[in-house]
């Protein structure tokens, strides 16, 4: 039983100035505060820009600066940063103050347009993949302007991308805005089939991010939560999920305060939170948000998780990120629900009301289908990390192979599409509106019309797909950067198909019909509506040809397949070189991390786990040699527990040996590739088989003399 002073006692949230429609974005330099603080020709500049991506000249930068220097000196900032994220998966920022010196023993709040669209942090300090060397430090960070700045305590954030002095992008936003730049643009070139007045599709998404909160008292005497933020060891509670109690149920008290404070610093961020509940592990919770567009999207969840771990703080709890931090029970992620949306507003993954609109729907849903079926390990690869690799393929979340749900209804249209013959399987009625024979449903298909397939990592959810596979602690960047590529790779291939029907004689909607015809026929492999946690379907995926792999690091390299760089190259998305780079830092990142979990494993056993086991075993010793005094007395039993101590110490102190001799074999492969392979193969191999012997020990060593807090004090909040 570990002693450690615990106050139970929910700390007041802080109270919110009126109701949510009076604070929303009150930190935020939206357009509300654009209007009030720049002149008209600015802000129809900015506007431009924001709405329809074009370039914002230099000269209006400095008006730009101007007003939202004032705007945050009313608001209480002192001190301004460019904000952006780095391939560390976090954020980073760089404080300058406002005050410049005015030659006069006195100061002046500066901010021009230079300050504001441009600046050099080190880009030889983050990972880049040896893009830069340390000698070479030069990099940029430059404004986004298309989201929005806001203040964190008295900071001015500016979001900014972030690249090297050679030009290539050093982080998430680069890529993804490449990425929803070339899927609105072949999108758009595809929505021209339908409608005309379309100029603009807009990627949207809407994540759900789920946490744990443990006891900050706790954390703190807990070096592998600290140092790793999950536990390396730790026997199962009695009791944990299985009376499925905490899903949905009531908040504790010291949770909802944390709560209320998180959603009322997150909505005057402008971060438009809607949801939260308990999960289904004990201390696991989520918190959702409306859709956004998903650059906006992805800026307010790498927010949020800076935000959550301060305010986690103030009510003394540490909040876990980690996609498994506690054995036994659900992992966390962060599913990205994704859909397309035009300027006309139009869901592109939504059935329509007419036989036309839902023509447009299966171009759509087919071509993300097929998207995902010819790129399922680059997507799979996109959320592969040496922290999801914990949590992918349990039976709690979804399967370390990607396929697609669509549930009974949808499957069946695309299955009669697929099998209609000739041209008897398309008509045009007196108003030229197409439709489709055999499937005169159509027109009526009602959303959220079939049931929800919970293990597959890519399910159709009426009018979206829901990428579930993405990790709790993830930047939504990468899951997105691949997904909208693929998709913009799809619907260019499929316009060049239709296009060169309709020059060879067909009709537009005829050529539309055989493309997809071909489409569903070929991607039928991906679509599976069963038990995405059976051992079944992990060899019928085989068989299907789908991507099986589960090892991390040979996962990266799907990022280096000849199509995949082809794909990326000729979106625009990444350079061959940005792309070697990314594999390199994902390989070191992986090798860091099993090298960080092995060190401090390592670390716990010798000092902690072992010298505790042995004085429980010699107070066992000094037991049984006293009761041999004493005729008559029976030591079996505990002779027994001196044996199974012995055992498991003996195993711990070989096998943790063993690790550190493989981990010392791995640090000299020079090659990241083949190092990160090495740590998966030969280090991380230990880590679960030391773990059980620890494990063991716990459920006999004194509860009184065990070194560390148990499952049973850590997922309870009280």
């Amino acid at each position: 039983m570990v002693d450690a002073a615990i106050n139970h006692t929910a700390v007041e949230p802080i109270a919110p100035e009126g109701r949510p429609s009076d604070y929303f974005g009150d930190k935020v330099f939206n357009r509300a505060a654009m209007r009030k603080y720049l002149d008209k020709r600015t802000y129809a500049i900015l506007s431009e820009t924001m709405d329809k991506r074009t370039p914002l000249p230099r000269e209006v930068a400095d008006s730009v600066a101007a007003g939202m220097r004032q705007w945050a000196l009313e608001h209480g900032a002192d001190h301004y940063t460019h904000w952006f994220q780095p391939l560390t998966g976090g954020t980073a920022e760089k404080h300058d103050a406002f005050a410049e010196p005015d030659g006069d023993e006195g100061v002046l709040e500066e901010f021009s347009g230079k300050l504001l669209v441009q600046q050099e942090p080190d880009a030889s300090s983050f990972p880049n993949g040896g893009i830069r060397n340390t000698f070479e430090a030069r990099g940029y960070s430059a404004w986004d302007p298309t989201s929005p700045a806001f203040i964190v305590d008295t900071t001015l954030c500016i979001p900014t991308v972030f690249i090297a002095y050679t030009g290539e992008a050093l982080d998430y936003k680069v890529p993804l805005l490449r990425a929803v730049t070339a899927v609105d643009n072949a999108a758009t070139e595809v929505c021209h089939y339908f409608d005309k007045n379309v100029q603009r599709v807009v990627s949207y998404l809407g994540w759900e991010q789920e946490y744990f909160l443990v006891d900050e008292s706790l954390w703190a005497i807990r070096p592998d939560l600290v140092l790793t933020g999950r536990t390396l060891m730790g026997h199962e509670s009695a009791k944990n999920q299985q009376l499925e109690d905490h899903y949905f149920g009531a908040i504790p008290a010291r949770v909802m305060a944390f709560m209320k404070d998180l959603e009322y610093e997150s909505l005057k961020l402008g971060i438009p939170v809607k949801t939260r509940h308990n999960e289904v592990a004990p201390n696991q919770f989520e918190l959702a948000p409306v859709y956004e567009e998903a650059n906006l999207a992805n800026d307010h969840n790498q927010l949020l998780m800076t935000i959550m771990d301060k305010i986690a703080r103030r009510h003394r709890f540490r909040v876990l990120l980690h996609e498994k931090p506690f054995k036994g029970i659900n992992g966390s992620g962060k599913h990205n629900n994704w859909s397309l949306g035009t300027d006309t507003g139009v869901n592109l993954l939504g059935p329509g009301k007419t036989a036309s609109e839902n023509l447009q729907f299966i171009t759509f849903l087919v071509n993300v289908i097929s998207a995902v079926h010819k790129y399922n390990g680059l997507l799979k690869a996109s959320i592969m990390s040496a922290t999801n690799a914990h949590r992918l393929g349990a039976n709690e979340a979804p399967p370390a192979i990607i396929s697609t749900f669509l549930g009974s209804q949808v499957s069946g249209v695309l299955d009669k599409l697929e099998a209609s013959r000739g041209d008897d399987a398309i008509r045009f009625d007196a108003k030229n509106v197409f439709k489709m024979s055999g499937i005169s449903h159509i027109p009526t298909l009602l959303l959220d019309n079939t049931d929800r397939n919970r293990t597959s990592p890519f399910a159709f959810t009426g009018n979206r797909f829901e990428f579930r596979a993405v990790g709790s602690s993830d930047n939504c960047a990468e899951a997105m950067i691949v997904l909208n590529s693929v998709v913009a790779a799809e619907l260019r291939e499929f316009k060049v198909a239709v296009d060169a029907k309709i020059e060879a004689g067909a009709k537009k909607e005829k050529a539309i019909y055989e493309v997809l015809k071909q489409k569903i026929k070929a991607c039928k492999a991906i679509r599976f509506d069963g038990n995405g946690y059976s051992d079944e379907w992990k060899a019928e995926a085989a068989r299907r040809g789908l991507d099986c792999e589960t090892s991390t690091p040979l996962m990266i390299d799907r990022y280096l397949d000849k199509d995949t760089v082809k794909m990326f190259g000729d979106l625009g998305v990444f350079s061959k070189v940005e792309l070697d780079a990314r594999a390199e830092v994902k390989w070191e990142t992986y090798t860091k991390k099993i090298q960080i979990e092995s060190r401090v494993l390592g670390d716990l056993t010798m000092n902690h786990i072992v010298p505790i086991a042995s004085k429980y075993e010699a107070m066992l010793l000094d037991k049984v040699y006293k009761m041999s005094q004493i005729p008559g007395l029976n030591a079996s039993a505990d002779i027994l527990l001196i044996k199974k101590i012995q055992d498991h110490t003996a195993a711990i102190q070989k096998m943790t040996d063993d690790m550190i001799e493989a981990r010392k074999q791995a640090n000299h492969i020079e090659d990241q590739r083949a190092k990160a392979v090495a740590y998966h193969d030969t280090v991380a191999v230990f880590l679960d088989k030391i773990r059980y012997h620890i494990d063991k020990l716990e459920e006999i060593v004194d509860d009184q003399i065990w070194p560390l807090p148990k499952y049973r004090e850590l997922l309870f909040i009280r």
